[in-house]
């Protein structure tokens, strides 16, 4: 793997693309931001406050720590396997040949007759939890402190500092608290105010879990097997200590530093748990550092670079950077002020616009794409899924925010040589992008993971915006080989029907609503509108790269000839030869609803799509959809002049799409980020218009035309950039 870069950095921070304002008097920033501060009262269930710098965070309760709830401390680097079963080697897989088209084709498929190391890939790699840290509280007559015995809780996350505050009261005596995390380096600080101090009756732990191999709950790890793992006190001194974790064959250690009198202790050596007792004033100060040793498969000295000197920072300098930091996220790229609107629904959506910023900033802006619950919790092991970056990064482009995703969209280029053996296995040129991985390209075996192929054109969505930012050599140069293998790739996955006038996608093909059958799926409507832009914006870059024709002759051929979108009774449907849709199949994701919204619209007919987004609507199964399809079908009502729709949409409270006290996405798997990203990528169209609007409609000076023009929205924008 190449040498990992970090991907939010204080000099990266520096490096702005410059937008002209869309309205002559600046918005006032802080005070948007500022009047969304998430409060809260009490700890949820499985809701955390949180602090983090996009590849590392730390969620907490209503103490500002990991007191009364084991929330989790996650990062890009944290990752883990368990050792292979006895006598079993990763190169026993093998994948499954499946008949295609004449031709037997291997898919990376859970394999009976190698069960065991099907079942390994499927979780390991897994994202871990680096350590659980809380407040050891003790009540008067000695008994540990539980939540309810905790009264006026309050707790305040400043989005423009990054920063929380929270306070509570323990039998008569209050606590002050504030958590913050370094913009750069893997550490947290705590800053702690209470005569409980000087009393001897508040420290903290520090506990660390083995791997508990799960997914999809909100707590990881398992801290009930300290036989299975090692840790140990391993240097200590003045304010000092080091806490050394070894899972298996991953290493990591936890630097703790301090002001002033404690001890840091191990509670036992049969458990994994550590007490820091400070002495003296009424108050502390300890900034937690946490950084691999020793991680399997992972390049990791450029995070070691960062956290070189951070012994010398203290809580003060972890605060000053973190105010530093998200004041200039803030101040930099688009920003859009819907206070002057009359319909009583603009604060809630601009409470979910603010706190979406901030949750995807902090939870995804990493080494690597993120997975679906982020940084919060492990969603699919902690696994992150190619198929969905398109949700959880286009959006940091079309709000100007290009240095959000340089990190993880650099995979696409370190993760290129495997892509390339993966569609030379199946035969086929180009590079193979994959499902779903972990920290290094290797697929997990199933079904939708060996079938989907809608993530195959994001490349080329994500090389052409930023060329249209910035249309330089230097991104032509960054992107022209990742395009050019997407492109061959995407040339040569269809097949030419038998009658030889028509290519067709699949069978086999899982589509992007992942319900129907894939053996006997054929030419899935948003993966045929997908396929035609991608080939024609890669034939687009074949010309800027000055390509000769001869080369890119499949591209062409392919595009010419490939399969109309299916059409029924006068509707769009999923799939070619879908029977019963609108009854037995109107659930999971209506991308048919996306080839004219998310996409331009490359051989949509208006008429016949404004006719099937209409049915959609009226007869989906809304409670079995997904976040990010409201934005996905407010966008569609964007581009076919229905702007009143596309606002519903944003606004509506489906179970699907609702986003809790602190911005994330309550559904299930919780949180469910795209839905955070699909809202941003739909409010920047929306203000800022996209290709092909009406004659006279520019997206710019204030028009915002995916807005309702009866005066009851009145949005104040400034700094996007147009869809395509």
């Amino acid at each position: 793997m190449s040498k990992i870069s970090r991907s939010v950095s204080l000099i990266a921070l520096m490096l702005i693309w410059v937008v002209p304002l869309a309205n002559a008097e600046g918005i006032d920033r802080k005070a948007v931001v500022s009047r969304h501060n998430p409060v809260t009262f009490a700890s949820f269930e499985k809701s955390p406050a949180q602090v983090g710098n996009g590849r590392f965070a730390f969620g907490a309760d209503i103490t500002g720590l990991q007191t009364f709830r084991s929330f989790n401390t996650l990062s890009d680097w944290g990752w883990h396997s368990n050792p292979l079963p006895d006598g079993v080697t990763v190169e026993d897989y093998k994948p499954v040949d499946l008949e295609t088209w004449g031709s037997r084709i291997p898919y990376i498929l859970n394999n009976p007759e190698c069960p065991e190391i099907s079942d390994w890939l499927r979780w390991n790699p897994h994202r871990i939890n680096l350590g659980r840290i809380g407040f050891v509280l003790t009540k008067a007559d000695g008994e540990r402190a539980q939540e309810k015995d905790l009264s006026e809780t309050r707790q305040e996350t400043d989005l423009w500092t990054g920063i929380v505050n929270s306070h509570f009261v323990l039998e008569g005596v209050p606590v002050s608290v504030r958590t913050a995390c370094h913009p750069s380096m893997d550490m947290i600080s705590i800053h702690v105010e209470s005569p409980l101090v000087k009393a001897g009756r508040i420290g903290l732990f520090v506990d660390l879990p083995y791997s508990d191999g799960k997914s999809m709950l909100p707590f990881v790890g398992d801290f009930n097997s300290p036989e299975n793992h090692k840790s140990e006190l391993s240097s200590q001194g003045p304010g000092r200590g080091v806490i050394t974790h070894v899972m298996d064959d991953m290493e990591y250690e936890i630097e703790i530093h301090w002001k002033g009198d404690a001890v840091l202790s191990r509670v036992s050596a049969a458990a994994h748990e550590y007490r820091f007792a400070p002495s003296g004033d009424d108050c502390f100060d300890v900034t937690i550092l946490f950084k691999p040793s020793s991680i399997p498969e992972m390049d990791i000295q450029g995070i070691l670079a960062e956290s070189k000197g951070a012994s010398t920072l203290e809580v003060k300098d972890v605060e000053k950077a973190s105010a530093e930091s998200w004041e200039h996220y803030w101040m930099n790229g688009a920003a859009v002020d819907l206070s002057g609107s009359t319909d009583p629904r603009w604060k809630e959506l601009e409470r979910r616009i603010v706190l979406s910023q901030f949750v995807m900033r902090l939870n995804e802006t990493g080494i690597f794409p993120p997975q679906e619950a982020g940084l919060v919790n492990n969603g699919w092991y902690g696994r992150f899924h190619w198929e969905m970056i398109w949700w959880h990064g286009a959006h940091f482009l079309l709000w100007n925010r290009p240095y959000c995703v340089d990190g993880y969209l650099s995979k696409y280029s370190a993760f290129m040589e495997e892509a390339v053996s993966r569609a030379s296995s199946e035969g086929r040129k180009g590079a193979k992008w994959p499902k779903c991985t972990g920290n290094f390209n290797r697929e997990w075996p199933c079904e939708p993971h060996a079938a989907l192929c809608w993530q195959q054109p994001h490349p080329i969505w994500f090389a052409e915006e930023e060329y249209r930012m910035n249309p330089s050599r230097e991104v032509l140069d960054k992107w022209a080989d990742i395009v050019i293998n997407t492109a061959d790739y995407m040339a040569d996955y269809v097949f030419l029907d038998k009658a030889g006038k028509r290519f067709v996608i699949g069978p086999p093909v899982i589509p992007v609503s992942e319900n129907t059958k894939m053996m006997e799926t054929m030419n899935p409507i948003f993966e045929l509108g997908y396929w035609r832009f991608g080939l024609r914006v890669a034939l687009d870059w074949a010309k800027r790269l000055g390509l000769p024709a001869k080369r890119v002759k499949a591209w062409k051929d392919v595009l010419r000839k490939l399969s109309d979108l299916p059409v029924e009774d006068g509707y769009y449907i999923t799939h070619e030869g879908m029977v019963d849709m609108w009854t037995n199949y109107n659930f999971e994701h209506p991308a048919l609803t996306g080839v004219y919204g998310w996409l331009p619209g490359d051989g949509v007919d208006i008429e016949t799509f404004r006719r099937t987004f209409h049915r959609v609507l009226e007869t989906w199964q809304m409670d079995r959809i997904w976040g990010w399809d409201y934005p996905m079908l407010a966008m569609a009502a964007a581009r076919l002049g229905e702007p009143e729709k596309a606002i519903d949409l944003l606004c509506t409270t489906a179970h699907k799409f609702k986003f809790d006290e602190h911005g994330l996405a309550d559904m299930y798997p919780f949180p469910y980020f795209p839905a955070n990203g699909g809202l941003l990528t739909a409010v920047a169209m929306m203000c800022a218009g996209w290709d092909g609007l009406p004659k006279g409609v520019s997206g710019s000076s204030g028009e915002s035309p995916g807005f309702p023009k009866d005066g009851s929205w009145v949005v104040r924008y400034e700094g996007f950039n147009r869809m395509m």
